[in-house]
């Protein structure tokens, strides 16, 4: 099961979309609502969701990818999605959101609009690396969502998914 959070200024509707497309990509999705405040808050009410945590996918948008990320650097899942992923706030690159990226123990897909104001695009580049397993695609003229690219970033996300390990 692949499970998807929202961005921090949307609600679990806004990530349907994904969950629809991924379903008629024969995979079983869900989207996860988060509280608004600090990630570390959403890390718990987003793991209260999540059934078969060892065995799932989670992942999010911008904030609801951050919240899985810092999730999964706790408690390792099956496999981690991060969607535009929001390494640093506009206009501060000097300040990344990546401290508890080498925790994080199972593959990662990451997709990024390379204009994004979210992730400098040299940035993000260099803090994959930081990652034990993790891909990288980034989309040119995109900013920070994927609805431009969303087909593009449901086929990565099922190709993904259907090359990983079979659970243990």
């Amino acid at each position: 099961m692949i499970y998807l959070a929202h961005g921090a200024s949307g609600n679990a509707t806004n990530m349907q979309p994904y969950v629809d497309g991924l379903r008629k990509r024969a995979l079983s999705a869900a989207t996860v609502q988060l509280p608004r405040g600090a990630a570390e808050r959403a890390t718990d009410p987003y793991r209260a969701q999540v059934t078969d945590y060892a065995g799932a996918v989670i992942g999010g948008h911008s904030f609801g990818g951050r919240v899985a990320s810092m999730l999964a650097a706790r408690e390792s899942p099956h496999a981690l999605v991060l969607l535009s992923y929001p390494l640093h706030r506009p206009g501060r690159p000097d300040e990344q959101r990546t401290a508890h990226w080498p925790q994080i123990q199972c593959r990662v897909l990451l997709l990024s609009g390379e204009s994004d104001p979210f992730a400098r695009i040299d940035l993000l580049r260099a803090a994959v690396q930081t990652l034990p397993s993790a891909q990288l695609f980034t989309y040119p003229g995109v900013g920070h969502g994927l609805q431009r690219v969303l087909d593009d970033a449901l086929d990565r996300i099922a190709e993904f998914v259907s090359g990983l390990p079979p659970q243990s």
